[in-house]
């Protein structure tokens, strides 16, 4: 036996993608024009499914802070946080983090995946249990195997059901952690976190959220759903990533909690990796200050939001969430996602397709994501050509109809 072979039904089903046309997981952006455009197979392409919502990676202020940040520190650090890896711009970017978010302290991770793996894995231990929405993203998951917790699945976005399973529960002595995310990737819903709140006080549980998609986009100051809704004090622990509005990579955990730094030697995955490069701190450092000082960006990324949803919604498309930076598109099939999307990039349009089993419920998706960036124009060519898009489609099943009878 060859120790491929337990992967012989996913390679045979991406053999199958591939008679379809490109490689959906494997699409190179051969330059970049802008934040909202690049070459694919050799073509001018909008993108719609970068998660640049800000689009801030050609800022020339980010850029010019990354550069000088390399010929001051160098290319790396070559160390993680506890040895040789804490720089002056790792504390100023963990203290503007903290700042912005209004929160007593925060941590910088090498990545948003590790900012959930090493949040989590050392949140919790082998006595407590958490409870995560069955839609979490895969980070979480992770995070909760490396933990050793007990882990309980609630129904997504319903907090009657998390009351059901807390209250089974009982108490065994262990703590209980609660995990959410303010905007979930895949069809761009929220979570109801008022709801959820009163749920873990009623239980005397801790509250974690995952603000990956919704920092800088939701809340009157960007922090995200929890500040949208009004409970940030009363969400424990908040997670995100630097690689969506801040235009970068990397990750971070914040917290009120006064014991909060104790991870800093308690989580592995921040003790045992290597510290951000100073380039990406430096950019994320001055993106988040842009942020703070541009609230029109998010303006622009909501009016963009909505045009493209009322011009999808006017094509005929079942929508997965409302209105949002986030407009997944459910596909009637798989074979319908893999050619709608190889007909988009036909025609000069990167949308994500997203297929089974990572989507929930088994849905097939065309996941559109929104930037500040967008023009109106560029919008309106990525709806005539989804338009074009599904008259093609349309007309091929009419011919495969007509020659079956």
């Amino acid at each position: 036996m060859d120790i491929f072979d337990k992967y012989a039904t996913v390679s045979g089903r991406h053999d199958e993608l591939l008679k379809i046309g490109s490689d959906p997981f494997a699409v190179c952006f051969e330059e970049m024009y802008s934040s909202t455009e690049g070459r694919v197979n050799g073509r001018r392409t909008i993108l719609v499914g970068t998660n640049n919502y800000m689009g801030i990676t050609f800022d020339p202020e980010c850029i010019e802070a990354a550069c000088d940040a390399i010929k001051t520190f160098g290319t790396g650090t070559t160390g993680s946080r506890i040895a040789n890896g804490t720089y002056g711009l790792h504390q100023a970017l963990e203290e503007e983090i903290a700042d912005f978010l209004g929160r007593r302290s925060a941590i910088v991770f090498s990545t948003g995946y590790q900012a959930n793996l090493g949040m989590l894995a050392g949140l919790a231990g082998p006595k407590d249990t958490i409870l995560m929405d069955s839609d979490s993203h895969s980070s979480m998951y992770d995070g909760c195997r490396l933990s050793g917790a007990s882990v309980v699945r609630f129904r997504h976005n319903d907090p009657a059901d998390l009351d059901r399973r807390l209250t089974r529960l009982g108490d065994d002595g262990g703590c209980r952690l609660v995990i959410v995310e303010g905007i979930y990737s895949m069809l761009g819903d929220r979570a109801p976190l008022r709801e959820f709140v009163e749920v873990k006080k009623h239980h005397g549980a801790f509250l974690f959220v995952d603000e990956a998609h919704s920092l800088g986009v939701i809340g009157e100051n960007g922090r995200g759903v929890a500040e949208e809704q009004g409970v940030e004090d009363e969400v424990d622990f908040v997670a995100g990533t630097f690689s969506k509005s801040l235009g970068s990579i990397g990750g971070y955990g914040a917290s009120n909690h006064p014991k909060f730094d104790v991870l800093r030697f308690t989580s592995r995955p921040y003790m045992f990796t290597a510290s951000p490069s100073p380039s990406n701190v430096a950019s994320v450092l001055t993106a988040l200050k842009r942020l703070r000082a541009e609230p029109e960006r998010r303006q622009r990324l909501w009016n963009n939001a909505r045009q493209l949803y009322d011009g999808l919604s006017g094509l005929g498309f079942e929508i997965c969430a409302p209105m949002g930076p986030v407009i997944a598109l459910k596909m009637p099939d798989e074979a319908t996602a893999v050619q709608a999307w190889n007909l988009l990039l036909e025609n000069g349009v990167y949308v994500n397709l997203a297929l089974p089993p990572g989507t929930p419920n088994g849905a097939c998706l065309l996941r559109c994501s929104l930037s500040a960036a967008h023009t109106a124009e560029q919008i309106d060519q990525v709806i005539e050509r989804f338009g074009a898009v599904t008259a093609i489609i349309a007309d091929q099943r009419e011919m495969v109809a007509q020659a079956g009878e």
